[in-house]
């Protein structure tokens, strides 16, 4: 909502200053979302007057023009063909910037002839206009005098947000009410224009449409449809309205000033008598905004005996419109139902003033009085002679009363206020009161109750008013609100976004033909009534919907990505058939960046199932998870060379490594792609009692390093090798290390040689050579148990 300052002040008695109404606006729930002040623009710019003009001798467009000003008499070059002697103009001096172009005034010569400033047109001041020429002044102007106030250009223009609720202050009357009772001045009556009707209308109206509660009308003959006077046009055009005619205009004005749409119909363009009824389907209206609608049954419209004229509370129609010929006229002043009006504006997609304000509720009351005072402007600024109101359907039933307690001001609120105090609020903003039970008036729709009261009363006494309480200390200490699930979720979150991927948040369905690669080809999930007719299917997986997410940014040119997801995946339809799974994928390169040689250095290299792998252990540490075993039993989606499953003992937690290449080409994926699965159901729960981890003990003695080759058959795991390897003393024993395998000449077929560091350590002793020997002799044979392993020859 935009208005001007001087706008404001034609409704509201007040001295106070644009900041103090500025910040009043906002405290009392009206945010002020801008100031536009078209004077700051034109700081500098002043009236001067030329007082001869001669053609340039170099150019036949220029005149050089001997200027009047308030710094004595300039030489000016200037290309306006409407310059000439004794005409006021706007002048741009020396070192001033012109607000349409940005051009810093210079002294200069042009085609060899000084040039001291410029006289500016309406266009370079950023005032809309006519470029052709420069501006012409009264010639009342006072040489040396500022630009703005000439031009009337110095009404600052304020824009306000409404709330939904607050159909009210879509008029500057309303503005001004609220202002009025927050004690910024005193609220001006409205004009008591009257006129007495001097015949009896031609034209009747009535409603069978039950989304019109009440039509007045007035018939004007003998109107004269000239351009609307400046002060109309200014007013209108600073708050973004085109200047179209003078009956438009006063619509237009009434609507922001009053809140209250109008509309006027070219009365020798009706055939016969008007009615509010319903559109019958199909039936055409070309609206005044030059576009044709094809209107549904039910529609209300106001139409003639031949067709609708007009979707009410929306738009009028072309056909019926006012034009500069138009003589006669009939005015509309109609109540129409805001929900009506909302839902067919959304079905033909039409937004309009009128829209905007029946949607929201205008005054059920202030049908007659907006008449009237359309009327009176009416022939006031275009003559004429105005028939008897008409009148149609009847004022809807508006009142209602709310039994107040004052006290709720207190228990609601948390501020003591005087019952003097209260009553001088609500009275301020229309209430009326007997006793303490309130009839909130006719425009606040929205007060229904005693909690609405408080709120209006809060607003006008100011929040900042309220005094702060401290919240009371609580005597023990609520139990944490959040399950051991919800906790881990967060917490798979949180490690996933520090490691530099990003959260993504995908449809718990999928196309059924990306669910059978990964595992989904139960029938039970599909989706009997699916939002879309690809995503028929829930997911067994997370995997496949990040996929078409790395899919879409790689279009869009990222193609080096990290993205995570923690949600549900489904197997059946049983209670027990869904999964909570924190899953991850990076596309493309991992970035790196690095110190070498003294220089910060910049890398990325080729993603590996190592890094996936890292990601998902580094939830299980977060989870506290401290060990578990990686086996190849992975799912079919994953690389069968290049992925591992992370388990305890049968418990599977997850898997990770690169995606099956044979999958991605179904993604569009170009890159590697290398994900991970942890299923964070599977984690165990810690235990209740558990014992604390024992101090870190480090050894001031030197470690031992052997190296051993085995021959092992092909298919016994890394992990068999190092779990075994462990058992073969574990007090000495501190770490076992597979640093190559082997297979070609000298291994049989089927077999494999598998290289492994094991380092010895002893916590209180240098070990001995014959320590050592018994521990390497125990490792050949805890290999040769656990997994058949001899020492390659």
């Amino acid at each position: 909502m935009k208005f001007t300052l001087n706008w404001l002040k034609d409704h509201l008695d007040t001295n106070a200053s644009l900041d103090d109404i500025s910040k009043t606006l906002t405290a009392i729930g009206l945010e002020v979302e801008g100031i536009s002040d078209p004077a700051a623009s034109l700081a500098g710019f002043t009236v001067a007057k030329i007082i001869a003009a001669e053609k340039h001798p170099e150019a036949d467009k220029l005149q050089v023009c001997k200027v009047q000003s308030d710094i004595g008499e300039l030489q000016i070059v200037c290309g306006a063909a409407n310059a000439r002697a004794g005409l006021y103009a706007v002048l741009a001096k020396e070192g001033i910037t012109i607000p349409g172009n940005g051009m810093v005034i210079k002294k200069t010569k042009i085609r060899g002839v000084e040039s001291n400033g410029m006289l500016c047109s309406a266009s370079e001041l950023g005032l809309g206009g006519d470029s052709t020429g420069i501006i012409e002044l009264p010639e009342s102007s006072q040489v040396g005098s500022a630009a703005a106030d000439a031009l009337g250009a110095n009404d600052p223009v304020i824009e306000i947000a409404i709330t939904p609720n607050r159909g009210d202050c879509l008029g500057v009357h309303g503005i001004a009410r609220d202002l009025a009772a927050a004690g910024l001045g005193t609220l001006k009556p409205l004009p008591a224009d009257a006129f007495k009707g001097a015949f009896a209308s031609p034209i009747s109206v009535s409603i069978t449409s039950t989304h019109c509660q009440q039509f007045i009308g007035c018939y004007i003959k003998g109107v004269k449809n000239s351009a609307s006077p400046d002060w109309l046009k200014k007013r209108l055009e600073a708050i973004g309205q085109k200047s179209i005619s003078a009956l438009v205009d006063i619509t237009n004005y009434i609507t922001f000033d009053l809140g209250r749409p109008l509309h006027v119909y070219d009365a020798a363009k009706l055939h016969g008598n008007l009615s509010v009824s319903a559109a019958k389907d199909g039936e055409a209206l070309k609206a005044l905004n030059g576009k044709d609608y094809i209107l549904h049954t039910g529609m209300c419209v106001i139409a003639d005996d031949s067709a609708a004229l007009a979707l009410g509370g929306i738009i009028g129609g072309e056909p019926s419109g006012c034009t500069p010929d138009t003589t006669d006229v009939f005015l509309e002043v109609a109540l129409f139902d805001p929900e009506h009006v909302a839902q067919n504006g959304r079905t033909l997609q039409i937004d309009s003033d009128a829209r905007y304000r029946f949607e929201r509720g205008v005054d059920p009351a202030f049908l007659e009085s907006g008449a009237r005072i359309a009327t009176a402007m009416i022939l006031k600024l275009c003559g004429g002679q105005a028939s008897e109101l008409v009148y149609a359907g009847k004022m809807p039933e508006w009142k209602r009363t709310i039994a107040f307690d004052p006290k709720r001001i207190a228990t609601l609120g948390g501020v003591e206020l005087d019952e003097t105090k209260i009553r001088s609020i609500l009275t301020a903003l229309g209430f009326e009161m007997s006793s303490w039970n309130v009839t909130p008036p006719s425009w606040r729709r929205d007060v229904e109750g005693v909690a609405d009261l408080v709120e209006e009363i809060l607003r006008i006494h100011g929040y900042d008013n309220i005094p702060p309480t401290p919240l009371p200390k609580l005597s023990a200490i609520a139990k944490p609100a959040l399950t051991l699930e919800q906790k881990r979720e967060q917490l798979a979150k949180r490690t996933l976004a520090s490691r530099g991927m990003m959260e993504a948040v995908t449809w718990s369905f999928l196309p059924a033909a990306q669910a059978a690669m990964f595992g989904g080809n139960n029938p039970a999930l599909k989706l009997l009534n699916p939002i879309n007719a690809e995503l028929d299917t829930m997911r067994p997986s997370l995997l496949p919907n990040l996929l078409e997410a790395a899919k879409k940014n790689a279009f869009r040119g990222i193609k080096d990505i990290g993205l995570f997801e923690v949600g549900l995946q489904f197997h059946d339809i049983t209670p027990t058939g869904q999964r909570m799974v924190a899953a991850g994928l990076r596309s493309g390169k991992l970035a790196q960046n690095a110190y070498k040689d003294g220089l910060f250095q910049h890398t990325d290299r080729d993603l590996d199932a190592f890094d996936a792998k890292a990601d998902a252990m580094s939830i299980l540490q977060a989870l506290g998870v401290t060990k578990c075993d990686v086996t190849n039993a992975t799912p079919a989606w994953y690389h069968p060379g290049r992925s591992g499953a992370l388990m305890q003992g049968k418990n599977v937690l997850g898997y990770f490594g690169e995606i099956h290449p044979g999958l991605l080409p179904a993604f569009d994926i170009e890159n590697r792609a290398v994900a991970f699965e942890i299923f964070l159901d599977a984690i165990p729960v810690p235990r209740a009692k558990s014992k604390a981890r024992a101090a870190l003990k480090l050894s001031d003695f030197q470690a031992v390093e052997r190296d051993f080759a085995f021959i092992v058959d092909e298919k016994i795991s890394a992990a068999d090798i190092i779990s075994n390897l462990n058992k073969a003393d574990k007090q000495l024993i501190t770490g076992v290390e597979i640093f190559d395998v082997y297979t070609g000449k000298g291994v049989d077929s089927g077999k494999k040689s598998v290289a492994v560091k094991v380092t010895l350590q002893a916590a209180d002793r240098t070990l001995s050579d014959a320590e050592i020997t018994t521990v390497c002799n125990a490792i050949i044979a805890a290999a040769l148990k656990g997994f058949g392993g001899a020492l390659r020859q």
